[in-house]
């Protein structure tokens, strides 16, 4: 029987082609002497692709694998193992890489994307919220007397000044005013009231519309 050592020892001085018998033939001690002849050469040829140690690491290893699953495709008859091997690292190389750069091209993309998804979220949002504030308002008004409801919509949506509002009306310029300072700070109270009432469920989203219902009773003081 002959001894491990000298096996071993006749598999180191082994051919390629010899190796790749022993292979075929389901040798781990081929696969492993092969191993060790090639892998840092093998290595070097995926890093010059890659230039990523731990991925050619890898691929290295996925490449014996590949050797030892399709050792029997081998045929000395076109070629010495070594540039089928070499051909075997490149093409893997090459696949990998454009794996990654297909992944990180996905992975900026998605990430733009999000971004952009935010800021139209961020739109419908505000959207909503104009909305809201619209309802609020209308709410507002229709709890104001008749008479200081007719005096601030000619105000609001006729840009009307005071003294247009008396004329139009034939109603007297200081009943005019007093009717406009009633209505706004009927308004203002509504409005607050409203603001209030939603913060308490959810307090940030309401503060900011709480201060654009303030913004639009200041507004309406500042066009009157």
């Amino acid at each position: 029987m002959t001894a491990l050592p000298e096996i071993c020892s006749v598999a180191g001085e082994a051919a390629d082609e010899q190796l790749m018998e022993m292979i075929q033939c389901g040798s781990m001690l081929g696969l492993g002497t092969l191993h060790s002849r090639y892998a840092n050469m093998l290595r070097g040829v995926s890093m010059a692709i890659l230039h990523n140690s731990a991925d050619s690491e890898d691929l290295v290893q996925e490449v014996f694998v590949e050797i030892w699953n399709r050792a029997t495709l081998y045929n000395p008859c076109k070629g010495r193992p070594l540039p089928w091997i070499v051909t075997m690292t490149r093409r893997r190389s090459i696949d990998r890489l454009r794996k990654r750069e297909c992944y990180n091209r996905f992975e900026d993309r998605f990430a733009a994307e999000t971004e952009c998804l935010g800021e139209s979220w961020s739109h419908v949002y505000e959207d909503v919220s104009h909305s809201e504030q619209n309802a609020h308002l209308r709410h507002a008004m229709n709890h104001l007397p008749e008479a200081q409801r007719a005096v601030i919509q000619l105000a609001f949506h006729e840009q009307m000044t005071q003294r247009e509002i008396a004329s139009k009306t034939g109603i007297p310029l200081g009943t005019i005013k007093t009717r406009l300072q009633l209505g706004l700070r009927k308004l203002a109270v509504t409005l607050s009231a409203l603001g209030d009432f939603t913060a308490a469920s959810t307090p940030t989203r309401c503060c900011q519309k709480n201060n654009s219902l303030r913004d639009t009773t200041r507004l309406a003081a500042r066009t009157i």
